[in-house]
């Protein structure tokens, strides 16, 4: 039996070229920082220390809106008489 014959043809270039890239680029890691006791007790006393500002504030604020309820309810009386 005779098989026909083709031409021969060469492989087809590859559609995708793969070039090569870059390496990403190295990440540099944050310095490292050293805590020592006496940065965990400036912490903590500073800590405290707002702690303590906010709840006189606090109290403060309460006292002042007491002393306002008060006095509107002293005043509202007086004008009624």
């Amino acid at each position: 039996m005779f098989l026909p014959k083709y031409p021969d043809s060469p492989t087809p270039p590859p559609a995708h070229t793969h070039t090569p890239t870059e390496p990403p680029p190295v990440r540099r890691s944050l310095p490292s920082v050293s805590i020592d006791q006496q940065t965990i007790v400036a912490l903590v006393v500073g800590g405290v220390v707002l702690t303590a500002l906010l709840a006189a504030v606090a109290v403060t604020a309460i006292s002042v809106a007491v002393a306002a309820v008060v006095l509107r309810s002293m005043l509202r009386d007086q004008h009624r008489r």
